[in-house]
This record gives structure tokens, C-alpha cells and sequence, in this order.
């Protein structure tokens, strides 16, 4: 108990000297030393000229501030905000929450016909593929339904109307990293890019003829206008694919040469309720279950209906790898809703958010330096100070999820993209390889990378990185070299190893976008 005492103790103090650094000028640290010399030399990077860079380095056990540069500046953190989300809905929610989706009826079947309405109720998950409806048809199929009198029913009642995030750049709209939340919606993969088809071209065998096109999952939906052409071989490749605004209309423009590869495209649909509603009504005829209206939605389930099948997700802990490996925005945005209907009973942003907001006070975070607006960063009004980032993944250490959570984190150069996400690529070749876990950042002139790194003599540290207002199209690289030379060098015995950003790799791919963000990916 004394030993616990007096690690919370130096905690405790680390974090209050991490708060004073926070508002040193830019340059300072809390000693001059060999590693603040190496940091504000990669800094130096002209990539930076004229931008704004937030780092600060701190022992994780101590909270010891070991470097710290503009720390306390308010800088855009992109996919960093996953972090204050992931962490609050592992504390607030469980690591073993899962999300349902109920089949509901007030009407037992009689007969074959159940008299009245069949309802889809939902309750957020992300996750819920193609195949999880048509089980869920299956169910009601063996509970001895053969023809329902009224309609289908889809209840998305659990949140609120608004699909959008607060100011999502309108040109992301038939994004897929920019689909509307609902909380009955449908992945068609198990990269879970929940709210989006996919969309494949391939050339015609002949030149003058439209190519062939396919939507996965199969639904009618979704309206497929094919305008492109196939043309001779040796031709460029222009084809484009993208949903008009306001519509399910996806049209495909373009050329594709003969022999060509197919163009694959992860589509936004428009309204994800009415989305899930008919592919689950499809496999409800698939199963012979005939529903006699047509499927409406926004309506809530009564009270006294009673269940007839239910799909679960997985829990929470599993839920948060392809969360944070794979950057997954419609992920955090449901778990943000969620967050606030389970602690308010409003599945709002509003109320998610004031919920993250108090949890990351109860962590020591200065809020009143944070703008938060968002789940997943997506949106350019969300500001983070470095140093706040950096006190949040200290203070959640002894968290009893800690070990699941970090565990979702990408790992740098590991090539399974279930483990590196979007660090995959990164850091190879190098002692931070296989070593530091962190959550990448990226959008337009936004670039960061926070987490946890183990150096040469064996010091476990913690890191945040933000980059802004840079140019450059990515510096990726930057942030590799800090984290990098914390991993080669010993800090407690102030040998520091410096290395410099290679500005010349060609693995560092444009970065306007998360890697895992751009199909195919990048990483």
C-alpha cells in the first residue's frame, strides 16, 4: 500500500510539473539537456517553417517532464481526439459492452402471420454487417413467421437526427470516412466502414461498352447511374465513382481501359436507417418471411413489444481494434452518442461530449484549454494541447482496461494490419519497430502522434506529438524521428542518440488524410 501510495504521490507531481511546462516559451524544457538538443534540432525541419509544432516527452511512471516544446499551445489533433473518446467510453461504458440490435414484434405469430408491425430496433452498433441481418431474418423465420400484415419498422430512436458531425467539410460527404451516423446502420466488410457500400468497376470485354458494375452488400438502395466507358487498352484510367448529394444516386464518369483493374470505391449512403432497414428486409424474402408495407423509419419501438431475435456486437475491448487501428471515424461517433445516452439518456454529441469532457477532468486534463466538438477529429474546430494529450495517456495507466485499451493501439512496423494500422509502414528498421504503440493523426496540414515508447536503457515514456499549419503534404517523418530517437537512446543516463528526418523515404505517402482512410490503404 506505502509503494502504491508514493507512486501515485510522484504521479501526481510529474503531472503538475507536465501542467507548469505547459506554459513555457517555445523552446524551453524543464532542463537543458542532450534530449532537448536533439528534439528542438529535428524540430528544426523546414517542413516546420512558418507552422506550429506542440511535443512533450515524459517518464510514464513518474510523470516527469523529460522535454517539452509549446506544450500548452492549442493545436488541431485530428485522429488524436480517438484518444480522449476510446478512453472514455472504455471507463464509462465497460470493455464489455456490447451493442444490440432487436427484432420486436407486440404480436405473437399465429398461424405463420403475425398481425401488426415488425420492428428493427437499434442501439449504435457500428459493426453490423450484411450477414448479421440475414441471421437476425433467420431467427424470425424459425420463430415461425412466414407473413407480417403491417410494415417493418426501423427504430433508430437511441439518437438523435443529426447525421453529421459539426463542421464535416461538405466535399467529404459520399466519403466514406465521412458517413452519417445512425444508430442502425450496416458495415459492408469487417474493416467496418459502417454507412457505406462498396462500389467495383471493371472493364467491359470490348472498347465502346459500359463497364461492369457492383454494389456489396447487394441492395437496391442505392441507384447505380453507370456513364463510363471502357476503352482500348493502353488508355488512361479516369473512372470516378461518387453519390450525388442528397440522393442514393452513385455515378459512375469516366474511362476504364480494356483489361484494366477494376476501380473499387467505399461509397457514403444517404439516411443509414433506411440503409439497414432494406437490406434487413431483403433477407427477410430471402428467408420467405413477406412484410405487406413498405419499411418506415423514426418511430419507436412500443413498450410492450417483445423480442424475437437479437444480434450483439462484439464486446467493447474487441470493438476498439479496428476502432483505433484503423482510425475508424463512424466508430467513434457512435461510441460518442452512446456515451451520452447511456450516462444522460440522450444519444446526442452534446451529451456524449459533456461526458468525455467530465471524465477527462477527473483525470487531471485541463478541459478549459480542449475544444472538443467531435468523436473521431474529423472535424478542424477540435483543439488539443500536446501537454494535455501526453497528461491523459499518463493518468489512465492503472486504469483495470489499460491492457485492452493499449492493445488497440497500432504498433509501428508490424505488418498485420490488425496490429499496425496506420503505423504499419512506419518506424521500420528502427529500435521504435515493434516497440512504440501510438494513435496517429492526420488531415490537411494536421499531423500527429501520441502514445508510448520504451527506450534503450529500457524507460517506459510517453509521448504527444501535434504538428500544424505546415504545407508540406506530409511530416510524418518528423514525428518518427522524435519518437525514434527516444527509442535508440537512454535518457536516464542522458545518452541521447539523435536522429534526423529522413525527408528523402519514399514510404512517407502524401498526408492530407489517415493512411487507413484512403482505399486502397496507404498502410
Amino acid at each position: 500500500m506505502s509503494r502504491h501510495v508514493t507512486r501515485v504521490t510522484a504521479l501526481a507531481l510529474g503531472l503538475a510539473g507536465l501542467l507548469a511546462a505547459s506554459t513555457l516559451t517555445a523552446g524551453a524544457g524543464p532542463s537543458d539537456t542532450g534530449l532537448k538538443g536533439a528534439i528542438d534540432t529535428i524540430l528544426t525541419d523546414p517542413r516546420l517553417d512558418g507552422g506550429a509544432a506542440g511535443v512533450v516527452v515524459a517518464d510514464a511512471a513518474s510523470g516527469e517532464t523529460l522535454y517539452q516544446r509549446d506544450g500548452g499551445d492549442r493545436l488541431m489533433p485530428a485522429s488524436n481526439t480517438k484518444i480522449a473518446t476510446s478512453l472514455a467510453a472504455m471507463a464509462l461504458l465497460g470493455p464489455e459492452y456490447r451493442f444490440r440490435t432487436e427484432v420486436l414484434a407486440t404480436a405473437r405469430p399465429k398461424g405463420g402471420v403475425l398481425h401488426g408491425d415488425l420492428y428493427l430496433r437499434g442501439t449504435g452498433d457500428p459493426t453490423t454487417l450484411a450477414g448479421d441481418y440475414d441471421a437476425l431474418a433467420a431467427r424470425v423465420a424459425a420463430a415461425g413467421v412466414r407473413r407480417v400484415t403491417g410494415r417493418l419498422v426501423a427504430d433508430d430512436t437511441r439518437f438523435d437526427g443529426n447525421r453529421l458531425g459539426r463542421a464535416w467539410a461538405a466535399d467529404d460527404e459520399s466519403s466514406y470516412y465521412s458517413a452519417q451516423i445512425s444508430p442502425l446502420t450496416v458495415a459492408p466488410d469487417t474493416d467496418y466502414d459502417s454507412g457505406t457500400v462498396v462500389v467495383e468497376a471493371a472493364p467491359a470485354a470490348e472498347a465502346g461498352a459500359r463497364p461492369r458494375v457492383s454494389v456489396t452488400p447487394a441492395t437496391d438502395y442505392v441507384r447505380i447511374d453507370n456513364r463510363a466507358t471502357t476503352v482500348p487498352a493502353g488508355r488512361p484510367d479516369t473512372l470516378t465513382v461518387e453519390r450525388e448529394h442528397g440522393t442514393n444516386t452513385i455515378t459512375v464518369t469516366g474511362e476504364i481501359p480494356v483489361q484494366g483493374s477494376p476501380t473499387k470505391e467505399w461509397i457514403t449512403v444517404w439516411e443509414p436507417t433506411g440503409y439497414a432497414a432494406a437490406v434487413f428486409a431483403d433477407a427477410l424474402a430471402a428467408r420467405g418471411v413477406r412484410v405487406a408495407g413498405e419499411p418506415r423509419q423514426g418511430e419507436p419501438t412500443p413498450p410492450a413489444a417483445r423480442v424475437l431475435a437479437t444480434h450483439s456486437s462484439m464486446p467493447l475491448k474487441d470493438l476498439m481494434r479496428p476502432f483505433m487501428k484503423l482510425s475508424n471515424n463512424m466508430h467513434a461517433e457512435a461510441l460518442t452518442k452512446t456515451i451520452g445516452y447511456e450516462t444522460s439518456g440522450r444519444g446526442t454529441w452534446s451529451a456524449g461530449l459533456a461526458a468525455i469532457g467530465a471524465y477527462l477532468r477527473e483525470q487531471g486534463v485541463q478541459t478549459s484549454t480542449v475544444r472538443q466538438v467531435d468523436g473521431s477529429g474529423l472535424s478542424r474546430m477540435n483543439l488539443f494541447p500536446a501537454a494535455q494529450l501526453t497528461r491523459l495517456l499518463l493518468a489512465v495507466q492503472d486504469a483495470p482496461w489499460f491492457a485492452d485499451w493499449y492493445a488497440s493501439l497500432p504498433v509501428a512496423c508490424a505488418p498485420d494490419r490488425a496490429t499496425g494500422g496506420t503505423l504499419r509502414t512506419r518506424m521500420c528498421g528502427t529500435p521504435a519497430a515493434l516497440n512504440t504503440r501510438a494513435k496517429t493523426g492526420t488531415l490537411t496540414g494536421a499531423s500527429a502522434l501520441s502514445g508510448y515508447v520504451t527506450d534503450a536503457g529500457g524507460r517506459r515514456l510517453v509521448y504527444g506529438i501535434v504538428l500544424n499549419n505546415h504545407l508540406a503534404s506530409s511530416v510524418k517523418s518528423i514525428e518518427d524521428a522524435i519518437v525514434v530517437t527516444l527509442a535508440k537512446s537512454d535518457t536516464s543516463k542522458g545518452t541521447i542518440a539523435t536522429v534526423r528526418p529522413d525527408r528523402a523515404r519514399t514510404a512517407e505517402a502524401p498526408g492530407e488524410l489517415e493512411c487507413s482512410w484512403v482505399k486502397p490503404v496507404r498502410c
